[in-house]
């Protein structure tokens, strides 16, 4: 039996680990493993390399992707320049022409919604598809966590723990724009960890003037700074996300951004505070994984390979309470899992007396 992996959407911290795991647990059980180059683009092109060993071996504390990955580059619609003209293509059928023709089995996918989307489409063609769950935003369905996120949310936890001494030596109001798309859980664990005073998320649409509520109150009572955390997905009351600009080519082309910038803008325009705004970006991306995500990492490549032993496809590994499971593929990407308005942590923010906007 021989298998393929590949990494496609944005690259997380743990990626290398579930890597690792797949071709040790594979090559354990007699199963060659090939690895395929900068996600589906490289299953498009026939981009493949094979993964032994000593291929695997020393990337566990290692961030990114030995395979490379891409956001961009759907197989089903594919952009192609024909004649200096780029055309949009149903290119599938040469990844399964290309996964036939190097002895393929089962394909891997590590991903997001958007490459598990894909994936789903993939095993709708008779495709033997095992899905692995991969995003910093943890906003897949039917599991407990993404690798990748715990991560994401130690990196934030830190910048706030800087952002808070230099906003109390210059008794300033502090932004920190966090990434998450359309979900805020990156942005609520961060926040709590890190004792933000304001969180906004995008499943509760803020009222500015409750935030400026909030930080007068605690001028009132001496506390000359304030934190506030906001996803990049965050929106004011009637109001619309950000849009940094339109990415063709990509799963979902809307890039989110600015949003920080717009709230401390707003502070200091509309009540006249003294705001500074940081953007962490692809901080949250890179670096080496956490404990637990190379745990978990580990956890989700074994799982995938004894799917393949056992002959289970169209599923995806996923984490439920302290168990790894398997759920079918299409129950992960019918939507996003958003933060719940009943979330014990939501909940906890509140009783902490942390200001959501609303």
């Amino acid at each position: 039996m021989k298998i393929a992996v590949l990494t496609g959407g944005g690259d997380c911290p743990g990626l290398n680990a579930v890597i690792r795991a797949v071709a040790k647990s594979a090559h354990q059980n007699g199963i060659e493993v090939l690895g395929i180059k900068d996600g589906f683009r490289g299953a498009v092109e026939g981009d493949f390399m094979p993964l032994s060993i000593s291929d695997v071996s020393g990337i566990l504390p290692r961030g990114g992707t030995i395979l490379g990955t891409t956001n961009r580059d759907n197989p089903f619609a594919y952009e192609t320049k024909l004649n200096g003209v780029t055309k949009t293509m149903d290119r599938s059928d040469d990844v399964l022409r290309n996964l036939k023709e190097h002895g393929v089995d089962v394909l891997v996918a590590i991903g997001g919604d958007g490459s598990l989307n894909i994936a789903l489409k993939f095993a709708n063609k008779g495709l033997s598809v095992i899905g692995i769950p991969k995003t910093i935003d943890n906003d897949l369905m039917a599991t407990d966590q993404t690798f990748g996120f715990q991560t994401a949310v130690e990196t934030a936890q830190e910048a706030l723990d800087r952002l808070h001494t230099t906003a109390e030596s210059h008794h300033r109001v502090m932004v920190l724009e966090l990434m998450g798309r359309y979900a805020g859980w990156i942005a609520l664990y961060a926040g709590v960890a890190g004792g933000a005073d304001v969180i906004l998320i995008p499943e509760i649409p803020y009222n500015l003037n409750r935030v400026a509520q909030s930080i007068q109150r605690r001028a009132k009572q001496g506390k000359k700074f304030s934190i506030i955390v906001v996803a990049e997905g965050a929106k004011p009351m009637g109001g619309e996300m950000v849009v940094e600009r339109m990415v063709a080519g990509r799963f979902d082309p809307i890039k989110l951004g600015g949003i920080g910038a717009k709230i401390g803008n707003d502070l200091e325009e509309q009540f006249g505070m003294e705001t500074r705004v940081t953007v962490l970006g692809h901080l949250q991306r890179g670096g080496s994984p956490n404990s637990y995500d190379r745990v978990l990492s580990s956890r989700y490549g074994v799982a995938a390979v004894d799917a393949v032993l056992e002959k289970e496809f169209g599923i995806m590994v996923a984490l439920q309470g302290r168990d790894i499971v398997r759920v079918p593929l299409h129950q992960a990407v019918d939507k996003l899992k958003l933060v719940p308005l009943i979330d014990p942590l939501l909940l906890t923010a509140r009783s902490l007396g942390i200001e959501l906007g609303d």
